[in-house]
């Protein structure tokens, strides 16, 4: 087998990005087995364009999902794990967008593309068509940086004094807030008691904005972190990952984990050959 390579960076958008689009990572692994890449749910809907090949990509892991190849994709918030087919080379640029930024990138509310998997250019027509072209072109991480900031500035300000620009609740925003900024480790009821709303009331609200209840929402956070944990260099053991990421004990964190990978912690960690670009 050839020696496995990991390259790649990641930037922040420009400043007017920002409230937004959270983070650019560009990625470019070879020489790895090939398998299937459980591509997490998240706090962030993930855009990824290939600079290769066509990426195959199916909504759910060993669930029989059919395999979609795509050149761009973008994918709303999920509970669950995409398939990323791959035969041990993958490189491209990832883009994370805020959920509430989804509306002025992308024109609409981050509940429209919930549980989706979306060509990019079906999302920002021509803007997504000639994004891809700049990003294959370019011969630099910084050059493929500087294109997404003029062509996602320009997605915002085409939309701009319109219903693409129209915002969120700022109740629903708060409460994305407080929900990210304690990995969802605070109570729905308690948030909604300090907005004045009733938690039934929140929870219809946000899923209109967002796609997935505040509850489910919380509970995606609290796997993020512990898959951040799980694959860090190294990695704590899992009961430890499940006290630290908020879990009640190890045995929620196993539901979790096979609820939103479809694999249980031990299985994902021996089929997931691309831990090692962590």
């Amino acid at each position: 087998m050839e020696d496995r390579t990991t390259a790649g960076t990641g930037a922040r958008p420009t400043a007017a990005l920002r409230p937004y689009v959270d983070s650019y990572v560009g990625f470019d692994l070879r020489g790895f087995p090939e398998g299937v890449h459980c591509g997490p749910p998240g706090r962030v809907l993930t855009t990824v364009i290939s600079l290769s090949d066509p990426l195959e990509v199916a909504t759910g892991v060993d669930d029989g999902s059919p395999i979609i190849r795509y050149d761009s994709v973008a994918c709303g918030l999920r509970s669950r794990s995409v398939a990323i087919h791959h035969d041990g080379r993958q490189q491209g640029v990832q883009i994370a967008l805020t959920p509430l930024g989804a509306r002025a990138v992308y024109g609409m509310p981050a509940a429209g593309l919930a549980h989706h998997l979306v060509p990019l250019d079906e999302l920002l027509g021509s803007l997504g068509i000639e994004l891809v072209e700049r990003l294959r072109t370019a011969t630099t991480w910084a050059t493929r940086f500087t294109a997404l900031d003029e062509l996602l500035l320009r997605a915002v300000e085409r939309g701009a004094g319109g219903n693409r620009a129209h915002r969120a609740r700022p109740e629903v925003a708060e409460a994305w807030r407080r929900l990210v900024a304690t990995r969802g480790r605070v109570q729905v009821g308690a948030v909604a008691a300090d907005l004045g709303w009733s938690r039934r009331y929140l929870t219809d609200r946000f899923r209109d904005e967002l796609g997935l209840s505040p509850k489910t929402f919380a509970r995606v956070l609290r796997f993020e972190h512990a898959h951040e944990l799980a694959t860090a260099r190294a990695p704590l053991p899992w009961a430890d990952v499940a006290t630290v990421s908020g879990y009640a004990d190890q045995a929620h964190l196993v539901r979790d984990w096979n609820e939103f990978t479809g694999r249980s912690p031990t299985a994902w960690r021996r089929g997931e050959v691309l831990l090692a670009t962590g």
